[in-house]
Formats: structure tokens, sequence, C-alpha cells
């Protein structure tokens, strides 16, 4: 298969890529609209999203029936949250250094067939330390499919409306956090409560199928291709997506001089005008997604033990919390390329602070803890996590060049995998130690300013320019 010849990052074929062959190429993607054949990639890479926030929120969803079948507490469903993003965190930089070495292609297939296989095993688990074990290991897998994905799809895509379509891929991630609470509620309708859990993680098993079929049909990026040296194959690749039909004649090819071949280096994250950028999307990463998982994840929890809603109306309120958020990335997709990423990341964090601040005076002036007051909170929570974690990923993408793109990603994304351990363990702590849900709204607004600031003073803004002409 394409993409497993090259093993060592940079050296040997790198010196066969000319600039021309580069600019050819990097010029043919530039040319080509939206088309089926994009629709075909974005299909086979959405199996992988769309599990990844199906398996982040099922483990939501089980633990409303877990916590009092497998008899844990709060700290330990803390623990059983975080053990997934163990493995995430360790898998985003194995896979993104794989992506760099082998390809992208081969590097997807792997973590999703990994998570996929799993998720099937963690069906089977028989007490919590055999969930917290095969979830971690599944989350190897987890760790490594988003970021590489958003690599790979980024690469194919031309830069006009690049930030609108790449946005539009990422929501399939909402879709499927919205629908895990639906599939949960089948499932328990189905199989019953103590089943009902372990049918939504053999269903989480799909992606398995999908790296079979992503195998034989999902192509490798002709951008890392050509960087590696193999034109002929990144040529193929273009010429196949070329032929098919259109509506009107391809314009031609506009050549543009590329800077100098360079090989990959883990260390030039941390230099030049990557050091600032490294440190700013590290940030962003870390405190979104502290945020969104360590609120989102116990949600269900909190309405049945904290605001007294039965389970089923608990996951149906989660299903009303993440469809509002959906309908605000859909606006917020059509702005990315005429507001730009910049200005509506700067509002996430905004909204994550107000909303912390506003939950954590509502509890400890009123004691407000009603289900209601949770829903609020979680809906200017779920805004400003919305804001902020949707266009994460291909704004990452479009900060570094191709030679690290996917080490790049891999590693930004990895804080986020970091902060997920920390986020959902430091909630159950907090309400374990009876300080209040009031303490995990104000360290959710001391979080949401951090991640403000450095938005505000270092964030780079990327709207209408080329992946070449942001990353030299």
């Amino acid at each position: 298969m394409a993409g497993i010849a090259s093993t060592d990052i940079g050296v040997g074929a790198v010196s066969t890529a000319t600039a021309q062959q580069r600019s050819e190429i990097v010029a043919r993607i530039e040319r080509l609209p939206f088309s089926r054949a994009h629709w075909h990639i974005a299909s086979i890479l959405s199996v992988g999203t769309f599990f990844d926030a199906f398996d982040a929120i099922c483990i939501a969803t089980a633990l409303t029936v877990i916590f009092t079948s497998l008899h844990i507490g709060f700290f330990n469903a803390g623990i059983l949250i975080s053990a997934a993003y163990v493995g995430q965190f360790v898998g985003a930089w194995v896979f993104g250094f794989m992506s760099e070495s082998y390809g992208r292609k081969i590097a997807f297939i792997i973590s999703i067939f990994l998570f996929g296989v799993l998720s099937i095993a963690t069906a089977f688990a028989w007490d919590f330390q055999s969930l917290v074990t095969l979830r971690v290991i599944q989350g190897l897998g987890l760790g490594g499919e988003v970021p590489v994905a958003a690599a790979l799809f980024n690469e194919f895509l031309r830069t006009e409306k690049r930030g609108r379509i790449a946005l539009m891929y990422q929501l399939i991630f909402i879709w499927g956090a919205m629908l895990t609470p639906v599939i949960g509620l089948i499932c328990f309708q189905l199989f019953g409560q103590d089943l009902g859990w372990r049918m939504m993680f053999a269903f989480g098993g799909i992606p398995a199928l999908v790296a079979i079929y992503a195998w034989f049909a999902l192509p490798e990026s002709p951008r890392w291709l050509v960087n590696r040296g193999r034109y002929a194959e990144a040529d193929t690749i273009l010429r196949k997506i070329e032929a098919q039909p259109w509506r009107a004649p391809l314009a031609a090819p506009q050549l543009r001089p590329q800077p100098e071949m360079k090989q990959t280096r883990f260390g030039e994250l941390f230099a030049g005008i990557y050091l600032r950028r490294t440190i700013m999307l590290w940030t962003l990463w870390a405190c979104a997604y502290f945020v969104a998982y360590g609120f989102s994840i116990w949600l269900p929890t909190l309405y049945v033990n904290l605001g007294g809603l039965p389970v089923n109306y608990a996951l149906a309120l989660s299903v009303v919390s993440w469809a509002i958020t959906l309908s605000t990335m859909y606006t917020q997709a059509f702005l990315l390329d005429t507001v730009g990423r910049k200005p509506l990341l700067i509002l996430g964090f905004a909204l994550i602070t107000l909303g912390g601040i506003y939950g954590a005076l509502m509890v400890f002036f009123l004691h407000a803890t009603s289900w209601q007051i949770l829903f609020s909170v979680g809906v200017v929570l779920s805004l400003g996590t919305s804001l902020t974690t949707s266009p994460a990923v291909n704004y990452t993408a479009e900060l570094y060049p191709t030679r690290m793109r996917g080490l790049g990603v891999s590693t930004a994304s990895s804080m986020n995998r970091l902060a997920s351990i920390f986020a959902p363990a430091s909630v159950g702590a907090l309400l374990a130690a009876q300080l209040g849900i009031q303490s995990v709204f104000a360290m959710f607004a001391v979080v949401g300013f951090i991640g403000f600031v450095v938005m505000a003073t270092m964030g780079v803004e990327t709207k209408m320019r080329s992946l070449e002409e942001l990353s030299p």
C-alpha cells in the first residue's frame, strides 16, 4: 500500500521532490472545488470522528447505569472517565509520528481499527478494574484518529472556504455526541440498563469494519507524498480526482514558489514562529477541552444525582444541550471565512468564563442546584466550548507546514487528552470532597479566562490564506 515505503522522516526521498513538483501538486489541489471525491474522503474520515465523539459521550451515558451496577462512587467514576484519555494522550503522540513517517492513511487505518476492536472488548468488561484497563488501551487508537484525519482532510482542501468546509466536516463530532444519548436510550429500552450499556460499546466497534474499507478506498495525502519525493503517486491520486465530471472546466494551475524543503524535526515545534504558535495551540486545546469534557461527560450524572432527574430524562436533556450546540456550530461554520477564526475563539472563551462565574454565583449565594440551573449553565458552557473546540483541530492544521502538520496537530490534540485526564477526575474529586458544584463552576471560569487571555494575545488569524503561505 502507498505510504509504507519511507520510514525515516525527512531523509532520502525528500531530496528528490523538486520545488517545481511541489508547486505543481499544490497548485492542482488549490484549483479543485469541493467535489464527489472530497465527499468520499470526508465520509471515510468522518466515521472515525463520529465514533470518537460517540466513545466520549458513551461513557457519560453508560456511567448513569455503571454508577450503580458496578457499585462505584464519585471518585472512581472520575477515574473511569479519565482512563481512556491516558491512552489517548500516548496515542496522539505515537500516531502523530507515524503519520509523518509512514503516511496519514496508514496511521488513520490502524488507529480506528484499534479503537473499534477495543470498544467491542469493553462490552465484555466484568468489573471496574477490567473496564478501566480496556478503556486505557482503547484510548491509544482514539488519540490518534482525530488529528491524523484532520491533517489528511485539510491537505485536500483549497484555501477558498477551507474554514467552512473543514468545520462542516468537524461537525460530525457534535452529531456523534448528540446522537449517543439517543443510542443509549434505544439500547436501554431494548436490552435493559445492565445489558444496554454493554451493547453501546459493542456498537462502537463499527470503525473496525470501516478501517478495512479504508485500506482499499482512502487515498493518501498528495501534499504528504510530494513532500516525501513520491511525485508519481501524488500525481496519480490527483489525476483520478481531476478526471471526474465537472460543471465547468478546471482553471489552469497557478504555480507559486514554494519554500525550501526541510526535513521534519520535532524540535521545530518549539523554534522560530512555531514556538509561539505551539504555546498558543496547546493552551487552546487544554483549556477548551478541560471544560468540554469536564462538564459534558459529567452532566447526565449530575442531572440524576444533584438535579433529581430519572436516567431517561437526564439523557433526553443532554440531547437538547447538544442540539443547541450543533445549531451554534453551523452558524459558526459560515462565519469562519468572514469574521475569522481568532474572534470566534476569543468569544468562546469569554462565554466559558461568564458561564462558570454565573454557575458559581447561583450555587454559592442562592444554593440552587436544580436541574434547571445545571441546564442553563450547561447551555452557556456548551456554546463557549463549541466555539473553541470545533475549529481547534483544523485551526491547528493551518498553523503548521506539511512536513510536520500531522505531528503538530497530534501533539496539540494530546493537550486535549491530557486535560481530559484531569478534568473529569478533578470534578469527581471536588464533589467527593463535598466542596460542591460551585467549586466546579469556579474552576471552569478560571480555565476559560486563561484561554481567553492567551488567545487574545497570541492568536493568529488564518482566514483566506493558503497553508503554504501561513506556514513556510
